[in-house]
């Protein structure tokens, strides 16, 4: 169960940066190529690669190499709806 749980640590922390969560709702909408992030994001071009590499590496990202450009896009379909519960948490609640 421990190992579980530094399992889910690892990705969500690397979700756990504005730039990463950026890169992710660009990513939910098409795939791209690190230029192409680079061109929304701003910043060093190799720090939008870093990002994705910490991303790929927790997961969160899947790479595919055409020619000279990496294709980078979501591994999984779920992230959309990770945000709208978060988005969900985020929101003042009626407490006592």
């Amino acid at each position: 169960m421990l190992k579980l749980s530094q399992n889910r640590v690892s990705v969500i922390k690397a979700l756990a940066h504005p730039t990463r969560i950026r890169i992710a709702e660009i990513l939910s909408e098409k795939t791209s190529c690190v230029s192409e992030l680079h061109l929304q994001i701003g910043g060093d071009l190799s720090t939008v690669s870093k990002h994705l590499t910490i991303m790929r590496e927790a997961g969160w990202v899947t790479c595919c190499k055409t020619g000279l450009h990496i294709h980078y896009s979501l591994a999984c379909n779920c992230l959309d709806e990770f945000f709208r519960c978060i988005d969900s948490l985020s929101s003042p609640s009626d407490c006592c």
